[in-house]
């Protein structure tokens, strides 16, 4: 019993030491590049009503939410996606905001996967919305701030994949498909599955030029030049629009200088219903899944009673995290690099000694050297927390017994010379 209490459950973990460190500080690198763009942080509840994220605005299934009830036998969840909740959020508080509206959070989502998947119950989402704009310029805004947002943590080498939704939908409509239809299609072309793609299409009656269309799909993606070539398989207003709309967003990032983190996939067909213009996932490598995921869901507020388009993103923080350790990128982080040992004798000295290192911006632990324990039971722990320095305060602290914990060497100072 006593055993098991140490134990975390299935898909959680604890984060401690110099991870938990890297981790929040990978978080305010993003969250500050966030904040130079002018978006305003928000926090929504960790747990909602159930109706919130429904199959319509949710991303999760029924199955893979954690449900409860409270006393009066409502129906929650805890937070599985954080974009219905922002819009939520938005609808009741910016009703008659009718300006753009910039937002961005720092949140935990839960998702009950299944043990075999080996994802993480419990992640760390960190993301932006842009409300009530619905231009390009504010496409390719948010698509500039997942890459400088990428590249504040350290990350070199990864790629932004756009698609848009309506590309899919105008081909079906084109074709004439009925929903289920279109569906199951969707669900094979998200997996690539060429053969079902190919069987799929031998049971329907579509023309011949919409059948080489779909199996053409699967095949479009990497540079800014497959939009041309996706002209010539449709002639479908819907579909025509949405490549339109992707060229010019690729005009948009050639004029933040980011081009180079962009390609584009036409076979991209989100799951996600509420998505209705671009949508578009962030890849590096040492992950095997997607870092960022995001699009355009221009309806999802009309639900909460708010007519007004939006376009947001979520950067999955843990993955961010497991590409760095596996790229080996060092994160910079900030920690005491001293610590002030002391007898009780020399207390006062030894505060007065840790709050001038702080007052100058530097972090120091301050220690009592306990009866019994000598010294070098201090420099081993100093050591093993990453610090460099040991000054050591005996009798009345006059002087401060500096060992450097790099070389070994040791100098007495006085203690003047440190505070005055």
């Amino acid at each position: 019993m006593e055993n098991r209490l140490l134990h975390t459950p299935e898909g959680v973990r604890d984060i401690y030491n110099g991870e938990c460190q890297r981790k929040l500080a990978v978080e305010n690198k993003i969250l500050g590049t966030f904040y130079q763009y002018g978006y305003e942080h928000i926090e929504t509840p960790s747990f909602e009503y159930f109706d919130i994220f429904n199959k319509d605005r949710g991303s999760v299934g029924d199955k893979e939410m954690f449900k409860f009830f409270d006393r009066d036998n409502n129906t929650l969840v805890l937070k599985p996606d954080m974009t219905p909740a922002v819009a939520r959020c938005v609808a009741k508080y910016y009703m008659d905001d009718t300006m753009p509206l910039r937002l961005c959070y720092l949140e935990r989502t839960y998702k009950n996967n299944t043990s075999y998947q080996g994802r993480l119950k419990e992640t760390t989402q960190t993301g932006a919305e842009l409300i009530g704009d619905d231009s390009e310029q504010a496409d390719a805004e948010l698509l500039a701030m997942v890459i400088e947002s990428l590249q504040q943590t350290g990350l070199k080498e990864f790629q932004v994949e756009i698609g848009h939704a309506d590309f899919f939908r105008g081909l079906t409509e084109e074709a004439g498909m009925d929903g289920q239809t279109r569906e199951d299609l969707r669900e094979l072309i998200e997996n690539k599955n060429y053969f079902g793609v190919e069987e799929l299409l031998d049971s329907q009656e579509i023309s011949e030029e919409s059948r080489q269309s779909f199996l053409t799909l699967m095949e479009l993606f990497g540079s800014a030049d497959q939009l041309s070539h996706a002209r010539e398989l449709t002639r479908s207003p819907r579909a025509l629009a949405a490549l339109s709309r992707l060229e010019r967003i690729q005009h948009l990032m050639e004029a933040y200088g980011l081009s180079d983190y962009v390609s584009y996939d036409l076979g991209m067909v989100s799951r996600y219903q509420y998505y209705t213009g671009i949508i578009f996932k962030a890849y590096t490598y040492g992950t095997g899944d997607y870092i960022v995921t995001g699009g355009r869901y221009d309806r999802l507020l009309e639900q909460f009673g708010k007519n007004s388009p939006a376009v947001g993103f979520a950067i999955e923080v843990n993955q961010v995290l497991l590409a760095l350790s596996r790229q080996q990128i060092q994160v910079p982080v900030k920690q005491a690099n001293v610590l002030i040992l002391f007898e009780p004798t020399a207390e006062k000295q030894a505060i007065r000694l840790g709050q001038h290192f702080r007052s100058l911006g530097m972090y120091a632990v301050s220690s009592v050297r306990h009866e019994g324990r000598e010294i070098g039971d201090y420099q081993k722990m100093a050591s093993d927390r990453k610090m460099r320095t040991v000054l050591y305060l005996k009798g009345e602290g006059t002087i401060v017994t500096a060992i450097d914990l790099v070389n070994g060497s040791r100098d007495a100072i006085p203690f003047s010379e440190y505070v005055d």
